[in-house]
C-alpha cells in the first residue's frame, strides 16, 4: 500500500524536488519579514535606549549618541531592502559593529550580544526554511 497524497506532500515526497517543504504559502516572504522585523526592533531599542542610558548608565557621549542613531537607521534602510540578498550579509555586519559600539559603552555591548543573538536565530530559521 501507498501513503495517500496529501501524506506525500505533507513530508515533500511527493513534488519531485527533493526539498523539504515549510508548510508556508511564501516561504521567502515569511523569512524577509522576520529578518525586517528584527532589524526593525533593533532600531526600535537602540533609538529607546539613549535617555535611560544617559541617566542611569553614566555619562553618554554625543559621538556615541550619534553612533547609536547611526545604527539604527541602517537598521531600518536594511529592514526596507531584505528582498535583496547582500542584505542578510549586511545585517550580520550592522550586528558586529553594534559589537563594536560597545567599546564606547557597556549597555551597548548588552544590547549587541542580544540582537547577535537574535540575529543568528533568524539566519539560523532562514537556512532551515530556504535551505541557504
Amino acid at each position: 500500500m501507498t501513503a495517500p497524497d496529501s501524506d506525500r506532500r505533507a513530508e515533500g515526497a511527493g513534488d519531485g524536488s527533493g526539498q523539504r517543504r515549510s508548510g508556508l504559502r511564501n516561504p521567502e516572504g515569511a523569512v524577509r519579514g522576520l529578518g525586517a522585523g528584527t532589524l526593525g526592533l533593533e532600531a526600535l531599542v537602540l533609538l529607546l535606549a539613549i535617555q535611560p542610558i544617559r541617566v542611569v548608565g553614566g555619562e553618554l557621549s554625543g559621538a556615541a549618541v550619534a553612533v547609536i542613531v547611526a545604527l539604527a537607521v541602517a537598521a531600518v534602510v536594511l529592514a526596507g531592502m531584505m528582498r535583496r540578498r547582500w542584505a542578510w550579509y549586511a545585517g550580520t555586519v550592522l550586528q558586529g559593529a553594534l559589537l563594536l559600539a560597545g567599546l564606547l559603552h557597556w549597555s551597548l555591548l548588552v544590547v549587541g550580544i542580544i540582537f547577535a543573538l537574535v540575529w543568528g536565530y533568524a539566519l539560523h530559521v532562514r537556512r532551515v526554511i530556504l535551505g541557504r
